[in-house]
């Protein structure tokens, strides 16, 4: 990396990183020695083999999570704002939600039957995102699946376009990139793909409209999916008219459109559809509707699910390669009727967005005494800060202005002083617990970590 951004004081960098490693290991003994246990069955130690990547030379191990606090198993008390990286958005173990989730555990958790939550857990979704069709998953990662599979189903057509850098989950059309040359090729580090990803996908960068109608013109592609915002290579804001300009081209080209919110869901109580008035044919949402258990849904306009529905026959219906026998079970949509109903609500948005607010303006402003050049990005509750000067355009200016070794320090400083950030970013979410004294905290050891780098 050698942007305007770039830090470029390595040997700094790394004294400092040695010496948050010391601060590190004398703190967590006990999270060493749990992780010294795992080592025997689990790779790395840890039951997921991303959890490995945490900066220092072993991962927290947590204890004890409640409200937007955890306790690691040496008791050091932390700010958590990474919640799950969306999935406890909601905070941690919010009452309501673990109220509604233990009183359906205890009268039985999955029987491949409904019960009364989920015609009110589909009422919720359909008030807040403005499509009436609802389908429940385990994930956001299967309910993409589900609507790219009938995507193809009703239009015909062999192709999924999606943004370059996005995220969907582990959705195999989703690990596709753009080469120098613009060609269609694996994303980095692609585990396993089962076929060439030109085979099932188009590509095109963010806010490229002229990419965008290249690519649709072809009446390849079944659907668009899109997230309203890049999220996971860094925050990328749509410029004003993108939207409106990509539902014109796929109502112009017969293609449907997919919007996933399972991470811009942080921008109110409808996501970016509520608040900017879009216009999708499908929806997705996961993680954080559960309240902490397992959960995704995807809606469909009525056209859309009237097109799904006459196309499949009963007889076959179980065995197509949608759904699971634990999808749309009952602990997951007890969770998501409390989550909604009583969690995440328009009032708790407000206070969620306004900690944000305080938590860019503290990042901002360190920037700012020190004059780094480096900025910061909200998404309603959800704000990230990036090693460059200005707001990326797409997610190839985002993806360049990665700097591993510099984030890695910026995570192990503040863990350092009890503050999770989330991982693989230097994002921020707030929950409804999250206080201004939780922010303020991130904003004194963000503060402390430029002194560090630029005092």
């Amino acid at each position: 990396m050698t942007g305007p951004g770039y830090y470029s004081d390595r040997a700094r960098l790394r004294e400092a990183w040695e010496a948050e490693l010391d601060v590190y290991r004398a703190a967590r003994p006990a999270s060493e020695r749990l992780w010294r246990e795992g080592l025997v069955h689990m790779p790395d130690g840890v039951p997921m083999l991303w959890m490995a990547k945490w900066p220092g030379p072993w991962p927290v191990f947590v204890e004890r999570a409640a409200g937007a606090h955890f306790r690691c198993a040496d008791g050091i008390d932390h700010v958590d704002l990474c919640l799950g990286d969306t999935g406890a958005m909601c905070g941690h173990a919010p009452a309501a939600s673990v109220a509604a989730i233990s009183e359906r555990l205890a009268a039985g958790a999955t029987m491949m039957l409904p019960t009364r939550d989920a015609a009110v857990a589909a009422e919720l979704l359909s008030d807040r995102f403005g499509v009436p069709s609802w389908q429940f998953a385990l994930s956001a990662t299967d309910a993409n699946r589900a609507l790219i599979r009938y995507a193809r189903q009703v239009t015909g057509r062999p192709k999924i376009l999606v943004i370059d850098h996005c995220y969907h989950g582990t959705v195999d059309e989703a690990y596709a990139t753009l080469d120098a040359d613009g060609a269609v090729v694996e994303r980095r580090g692609n585990i396993g793909a089962p076929v060439p990803p030109s085979l099932t996908t188009a590509v095109v960068p963010f806010n490229d409209l002229p990419a965008m109608e290249a690519a649709l013109a072809t009446l390849e592609v079944a659907a668009v999916l899109i997230e309203p915002a890049l999220t996971n290579i860094g925050i990328v804001l749509p410029d004003p008219g993108w939207h409106a300009a990509v539902r014109e081209l796929c109502d112009r080209t017969g293609t449907l459109l997919i919007i996933d919110e399972t991470h811009t869901l942080s921008a109110g109580p409808g996501g970016m559809i509520a608040r900017d008035g879009l216009r999708p044919d499908a929806v997705v949402v996961g993680k954080s509707i559960g309240g902490g258990v397992p959960a995704g849904a995807y809606g469909m306009t009525a056209a859309f699910a009237a097109a799904v529905r006459d196309s499949l026959e009963l007889e076959d219906i179980d065995v197509g390669g949608v759904g699971g026998t634990l999808a749309g079970n009952a602990v997951s949509l007890a969770g998501i009727r409390a989550t909604l109903s009583e969690v995440l609500t328009a009032e708790a948005f407000t206070g969620m967005i306004d900690r944000c607010t305080e938590w860019t303006v503290g990042v901002q402003a360190a920037l700012d005494e020190f004059d780094v050049p480096w900025q910061v990005t909200q998404l309603g509750a959800r704000a990230e800060y990036s090693f460059r000067p200005t707001p990326p355009h797409d997610g190839r200016e985002a993806a360049e202005a990665d700097d591993f070794e510099l984030q890695q320090y910026l995570h192990l400083h503040a863990l350092n002083r009890g503050i999770l950030i989330t991982p693989f970013h230097n994002m921020a979410l707030m929950s409804p617990a999250t206080t201004a004294a939780d922010v303020e905290r991130h904003t004194v050891a963000f503060r402390e970590a430029v002194v560090s780098l630029f005092g």
